[in-house]
């Protein structure tokens, strides 16, 4: 139903939620290469117990590779730089998440190319850096698939 991209992850737990997370509420995965770990190690496959088996997850040699695959989408960017907040919007179901790397977020190249109408921002108190990636991902894909009546959900 959803997508979310992980634009170079970098840390196997937090990937390994994500994955969890998403053959749970029905999205697909998306992984843009390189990623900070292999898909066998151990910390991975624990969070993500038997769900990495699940045919959810695609792999991209880099971002050009992405969106030659996936044209004219709809992908929201999810950063602390976005001036929109994530809730006021209305997602519809094949809609793209794009998240960046644990330790520096989206790159301003991907920002620039999403533009700054896609590009969403999580409220967050002052003078704090970033929510948890697999946190983030949780609370915009809940809302996102909560905005479509958690459709194929029980």
């Amino acid at each position: 139903m959803f997508n979310i991209v992980l634009f170079e992850p970098e840390i196997p737990p937090n990937t390994g939620n994500i994955i969890r997370l998403c053959s749970n509420a029905d999205a697909s995965l998306h992984l843009i290469q390189p990623l900070g770990f292999d898909l066998n190690e151990k910390t991975l496959r624990r969070a993500g117990l038997d769900y990495i088996d699940n045919n959810l997850i695609k792999i991209y040699d880099n971002f050009q590779h992405f969106l030659k695959i996936h044209e004219n989408i709809n992908l929201y960017g999810i950063s602390t730089k976005g001036t929109k907040y994530y809730h006021h919007l209305n997602f519809k179901k094949n809609d793209f998440f794009i998240f960046g790397p644990e330790t520096r977020g989206l790159p301003e190249k991907i920002r620039d190319i999403i533009g700054p109408d896609m590009l969403l921002r999580i409220p967050m108190a002052s003078n704090n850096r970033s929510i948890n990636l697999a946190n983030t991902v949780s609370i915009v894909l809940y809302e996102a698939w909560r905005q479509n009546n958690f459709t194929n959900g029980n």
